[in-house]
């Protein structure tokens, strides 16, 4: 029923396909819509928030140099047969393995749908609506469409920003702004969305980092009791000798409650097959999940499936975007802008725009927008505004409500001039 209808091809100076001067090109990350940051032009894709990673390498990096220069150094040295420079390997080992994980979870792309140049196109239209002695089709997306999922019935809801149906345990992440397949959250430590492709490795991370610790906490007590029997005194004045082993100590203390925690939970959310996306809006507590097929396929589709590839190419050529000419048209669109956009409540977590699809959400989202008093209560453009707003995502309907609010306006200024 629905088809995505293609963009026509423009060249350079605008004009139609067939002429025999080629589009002018660029790479698919330089026309990025979305808030990532790319890197290697284009072969790294991070979130908008990438700089929050130096802040995560550096709370891996400076304890483990710590550790290695005032305790790793100290039991090489002491330690028979030269055993110790296997703490010292096995070290550098797991830092280097935690920091790859890291690399591997924000530097690649998590799972993104690629959004639609145009929405979908219904074969049926219901109504029409009369602007400017024009007859203009009405269209009615639904705002949700239900699937089959392993017997039960799932929802996949429409995405005015990608301008497509979400495929199943799909949602927007507010702040990369895309869809992401089996979205489980955007984390501010790795710089990145977790989805589809990437929580396998967020997993890898979250689990090494809380063996880091617990290496790095438990040998800082190895070397205190080596200095209580090297020395014969108290374990309070071992401590004293060595303040870099009680600072490591506090330190990976407080961190495993931090990624150890993080692990559980996420260890849990694997057994179930949920996300942290789905465990949070408990949509499971009132229906059975259509994605849990026990413990251990579960773990297996995790780290034993195949990844899928990324259905984006950021390193391909494609046509320059063409930006709107018509001034007032953008004017337009921009003073609608408020109807279009998400609020930050709903874009929370990746929170869909239409939480549910019956009629009175819609009615109350007209009532609400038809009171607002930044477009009058005069001008006629409320009871209009969910035809405009339906209208505002082709060029023609743009030009159309452009002329409409134009002329709205100037009977506007000849009534207050006649009175």
């Amino acid at each position: 029923m629905f088809a995505v209808q293609p963009p026509a091809p423009a060249n350079s100076d605008g004009d139609a396909a067939g002429d025999t001067v080629g589009p002018s090109l660029v790479r698919t990350y330089r026309a990025w819509k979305g808030n990532n940051e790319f890197c290697l032009r284009g072969m790294l894709i991070f979130g908008p928030d990438v700089k929050s990673i130096f802040l995560t390498v550096f709370l891996i990096v400076a304890p483990v140099a710590v550790f290695s220069a005032f305790v790793a150094r100290k039991l090489l040295d002491d330690s028979p047969h030269h055993w110790g420079y296997s703490i010292l390997i096995v070290l550098i080992v797991h830092t280097l393995f935690v920091l790859i994980t890291l690399l591997l979870t924000s530097g690649r792309d998590p799972g993104i749908v690629p959004r639609n140049a145009y929405p979908p196109v219904l074969d049926e239209y219901d109504g029409s609506a009369n602007i400017n002695n024009e007859q203009t089709p009405r269209l009615h997306l639904p705002r949700a469409k239900e699937v089959i999922v392993n017997g039960v019935s799932v929802k996949t809801k429409y995405c005015d920003t990608c301008m497509l149906y979400r495929p199943p345990r799909c949602s927007h992440c507010s702040v990369c702004d895309n869809c992401v397949e089996r979205f489980d959250h955007h984390c501010p430590w790795v710089g990145q969305c977790i989805g589809l492709r990437n929580y396998r490795f967020y997993y890898m991370f979250v689990f090494s980092s809380t063996l880091l610790c617990l290496y790095v906490h438990g040998f800082c007590w190895v070397y205190i009791k080596r200095i209580m029997d090297s020395e014969d005194i108290s374990i309070w004045k071992a401590m004293i000798k060595t303040p870099a082993s009680i600072a490591l100590i506090i330190y990976s203390f407080i961190s495993i409650w931090f990624v150890g925690g993080l692990t559980v939970f996420h260890t849990y959310l694997i057994s179930k097959n949920q996300s942290t996306y789905e465990n949070f809006r408990y949509r499971y507590d009132q229906q059975v999940n259509p994605y849990d097929n026990g413990v251990a396929e579960n773990f297996k589709e995790i780290f034993c499936s195949v990844i899928p590839p990324s259905k984006n190419k950021f390193r391909s050529k494609i046509p320059i975007p063409k930006e709107p000419s018509d001034s007032s048209g953008r004017r337009t669109v921009e003073s609608l802008s408020p109807m279009m956009r998400k609020t930050a409540g709903d874009l929370e977590l990746g929170t869909p725009v239409y939480n549910e699809v019956e009629e009175e959400e819609e009615s109350d989202y007209v009532d609400e927008f038809t009171n607002d008093e930044e477009h009058g209560k005069g001008s006629g453009i409320g009871d209009m505004s969910m035809s405009l707003t339906r209208m505002l995502h082709t060029e023609g309907g743009q030009r159309q409500v452009a002329s409409f609010l134009r002329h709205s306006s100037w009977e506007s200024s000849i009534k207050e001039n006649g009175t």
